[in-house]
């Protein structure tokens, strides 16, 4: 009677011994599939967003540098331009927005020279994001519905260009207007990764002649 009652008993702690084993190994399990910490997760969503960063900077406002070459109705050649079409010159503004410097000090060559009045605009794409200030240029011919006489500074117009996305159709401002001599022109940007043809537009003195 007694060896009954302590195999009983054994056989009582073996079945405890072998649910608290079970136990542990199904612990173990669930924490090796559990997500990663707070921490780890942070770092992985900064990583994400840095990379974000970085791509908005090298997109700046998605500005097309190359050109197909055509020009805008009504925009005729210029009679004495400073620089003729295949002259080099050397580019001495930046117009590449959000980027470091892609423009200023490249060799260039003039495809093309024309007498008009230039706009820096202010407008918001017409795609959303962020409003755009102070774009160099808009020409006169670029304009919807633009009148004979130049506009004025302040005057509310529609543009009628690509040079970037969202900007044909987009309602601006001008912030400045300038009569001269624009110029298309291809370079290779200073850092040497890109080859740029018939870029829309550098004014006269924004380019000087090699030394």
């Amino acid at each position: 009677m007694k060896n009954g009652y302590v195999i009983t008993i054994l056989f009582s702690l073996l079945l405890v011994i072998s649910a608290c084993g079970n136990s542990e190994n199904q612990d173990l399990e669930k924490n090796s599939e559990e997500p990663p910490t707070v921490e780890e997760t942070s770092q992985d969503e900064m990583s994400n967003g840095e990379m974000k960063d970085d791509h908005s900077i090298k997109e700046g406002h998605g500005h097309n540098m190359s050109s197909d070459g055509k020009v805008p109705d009504g925009l005729q050649p210029a009679e004495s331009p400073v620089y003729k079409e295949g002259d080099q010159v050397i580019i001495e503004a930046e117009h590449a927005e959000g980027h470091d410097p892609m423009m200023k000090g490249a060799v260039a060559t003039v495809t093309g020279a024309f007498d008009t009045t230039a706009y820096a605009v202010s407008f918001t794409p017409t795609t959303g994001g962020d409003p755009v200030t102070n774009h160099k240029w808009i020409i006169h011919e670029e304009l919807k519905n633009a009148e004979n006489a130049p506009f004025s500074e302040g005057t509310a117009v529609t543009l009628a260009a690509d040079h970037m996305e969202g900007m044909d159709g987009a309602k601006a401002t001008i912030d400045t207007a300038e009569q001269t001599t624009v110029y298309m022109v291809d370079f290779t940007t200073v850092d040497g990764e890109q080859d740029v043809t018939n870029h829309k537009w550098v004014t006269e003195n924004e380019l000087r002649a090699p030394e």
